[in-house]
């Protein structure tokens, strides 16, 4: 680095901050629902420039600053690949009867009065079992948005009782990827950090169940079983329902527990549901059809562009068609051109020394635990805020913070576990962020409609500063033994 670099000021960190801060404010307020497509961008782009000013202004050059763009949008091409992948794995699974198949069944077993509750712990479960919180949401979450609407229940409600239900099980699954960061970071084993985070996950967790189970005694049950009934009866005349219908999502459940990455275990999804519409749902993909021909080669055509573009039903029932008619490759291109915004701007505030110099200002005047442990978990959550990432704000804040942890005797389990209270928790409640962004493509409600109805993701870091001040299991190192000597005179 040039030693005309000119370290930055906090103010120069905070100016680009703050005018995205306004911007996204102005976008939610002037376009509502529709700021995700194309208003954040345009604010997060606007962001970037500011900070790319001032990093000239502080003797950065433009190619250093454009590498470190490159370098940030390339973090998050996986996930990219894999939001494509989804994207047709939705169209098929929706033509295949996969999803219809799950909304039937689970319109049948699920009651309305634990229906918010129960689906919490379906997620929590198969989240566990795969370590994803992104494929639990877009199999099982995806399945129980439709029951919800098929019970005239809260979306919003529902929508947050996924998250909550698919980061308590990829936070606590050996199988999930930040599991593995976060220990990683900061020095610990694996299965002591999963341990060690059960003490603020688990009570967490039964809270929000509360909350879920009291929300669903409010439901109208009695206006809810004639609409079950109507949706059932519209599900049967669209679509071939039969168990068989679920093989492609138990082969993609097995993938995942195999450990087989995101990507390819989707794809490998996404190409079963294609082949299951065209054996087990050829009615269905013939009336699809535009012409008056019905060879293998025209339903081929149709299975082919749910693939890349979603499909379309039309029922007597509205809410059924918006329900049913999603998917496709070309759903996900707004999602992907958010999350390239939002990486850019995060990488150029890192590229010219910004985080770091807020990050600097954040530990000043910390002295206890609680204050640690607290910062630690603001840091990562603005982390998410600014860079739009769930393992930047692991890996920043753990790199960080790492060294004053020691200085302060603290084991290093306290920070990793913070690591993931502040970070994991936290990034799908951001809709710029790209695990929000990705739950607001998948389930259709908007992170800012289901904010406040995931628990879990609410109460967690809320618990764990309350245990660092407390003191409540928070771990201290052991200091050096000191070895004894005996001399003796001769």
């Amino acid at each position: 680095m040039s030693t005309d670099i000119k370290k930055p000021t906090l103010t120069d960190a905070l100016i680009p901050i703050v005018m995205l801060v306004v911007l996204m404010g102005s976008a939610v307020y002037l376009f509502g629902d529709a700021s995700s497509y194309g208003p954040n961008q345009i604010a997060l782009l606007i962001g970037m420039f500011l900070a790319a000013i001032i990093g000239l202004k502080n003797g950065h050059t433009w190619e250093s600053i454009e590498e470190g763009m490159v370098n940030g949008i390339s973090m998050s091409l996986g996930a990219c690949l894999i939001l494509l992948a989804v994207g047709a794995l939705i169209g098929t699974w929706m033509l295949a009867g996969t999803v219809p198949t799950l909304i039937y069944y689970g319109l049948s077993m699920l009651s309305p009065t634990f229906f918010y509750a129960a689906s919490a712990v379906i997620c929590a479960v198969v989240a566990m079992s795969i370590g994803s919180s992104w494929t639990t949401a877009a199999t099982i979450g995806v399945a129980l948005i439709g029951v919800a609407s098929g019970m005239d229940l809260s979306l919003a409600i529902t929508a947050g009782a996924i998250v909550s239900g698919a980061y308590f099980g990829d936070k606590l699954s050996p199988l999930s990827e930040t599991t593995n960061l976060a220990p990683a970071i900061a020095g610990t084993n694996l299965f002591e950090h999963i341990k060690y985070m059960m003490w603020t996950t688990i009570p967490s967790f039964c809270i929000a169940l509360i909350l879920f189970s009291l929300l669903g005694l409010q439901e109208d049950i009695a206006s809810t079983t004639s609409r079950i009934e109507q949706m059932q009866v519209l599900l049967q005349q669209e679509f071939h329902i039969a168990w068989y219908n679920l093989i492609p999502l138990f082969v993609l459940l097995l993938l995942a527990v195999n450990k087989m990455p995101a990507f390819p275990a989707v794809s490998i999804g996404a190409a079963l549901g294609a082949i299951w519409a065209l054996i087990f749902q050829g009615e269905v993909v013939s009336n699809m059809l535009e012409t008056d021909f019905s060879d293998f080669i025209t339903k081929l055509m149709v299975v082919w562009t749910a693939m890349f573009d979603g499909v379309s039903f039309t029922t007597p029932d509205d809410n059924l068609n918006d329900l049913l008619s999603r998917g496709g490759m070309s759903s996900m291109l707004n999602t992907i051109w958010l999350i390239i915004c939002a990486m850019s701007f995060g990488a150029v505030l890192e590229r010219v020394g910004l985080l770091t110099a807020i990050v600097s200002t954040a530990l000043k005047g910390a002295h206890s635990a609680g204050d640690m442990v607290s910062r630690t978990i603001l840091t990562c959550i603005g982390t998410n805020l600014v860079t739009a990432d769930q393992y930047i704000s692991i890996v920043m804040p753990g790199r960080m913070y790492k060294k004053e942890f020691e200085k302060r005797n603290l084991h290093q389990l306290n920070l990793s576990r913070s690591l993931e209270d502040g970070g994991t928790i936290t990034s799908p409640l951001i809709p710029w962020n790209t695990c929000g962004a990705y739950m607001h493509s998948v389930l259709g409600v908007h992170p800012f409609s289901y904010i406040f109805y995931a628990f879990f993701n609410l109460l967690n870091p809320i618990l764990a500063v309350i245990y660092a001040y407390a003191g409540i299991k928070i771990l201290r190192l052991e200091p050096p033994k000191v070895e004894l000597r005996t001399t003796y005179k001769a």
